[in-house]
């Protein structure tokens, strides 16, 4: 089994950062695949950066390209998401998921192709 802690999420204001951590434990390297996700209030989840552990370029949804920043630190089994220039619209629920394998339709923002989740975290934006 593998189990995901998402931490680091909190209140900031308009314009200030935030930098998410999701540790990945159990079977750890059968992971390939980690993504974020997040969800507001009244809301469907949506996709918002995912990363290999074996590198390859990251990926954003547009509306956090330039802003926010995915990162892995193997050594620590640990994913990050830097955070910048938040904006009220980025308040949500952050989850990291994970799975085993690069998504068969080539694209990892499907919340479906990824089998494992965490708690999540929650982002406050205040203006």
């Amino acid at each position: 089994q593998v189990q995901l802690v998402e931490s680091g999420g909190g209140l900031v204001q308009v314009g200030g950062s935030l930098r998410l951590s999701c540790a990945a434990s159990g079977r750890r390297f059968s992971l390939y695949l980690m993504g974020w996700f997040r969800q507001a209030p009244g809301k469907e989840r949506e996709f918002v950066s995912a990363v290999t552990w074996t590198g390859g370029r990251p990926y954003y949804a547009d509306f956090v390209r330039g802003r926010f920043t995915i990162s892995r630190d193997n050594a620590r089994n640990t994913v990050y998401l830097q955070m910048n220039d938040l904006k009220p619209e980025d308040t949500a629920v952050y989850y990291c998921a994970a799975d085993t394998a690069w998504p068969s339709t080539s694209t990892p923002s499907r919340r479906d192709e990824y089998h494992y989740w965490g708690q999540g975290t929650p982002v406050t934006v205040s203006s």
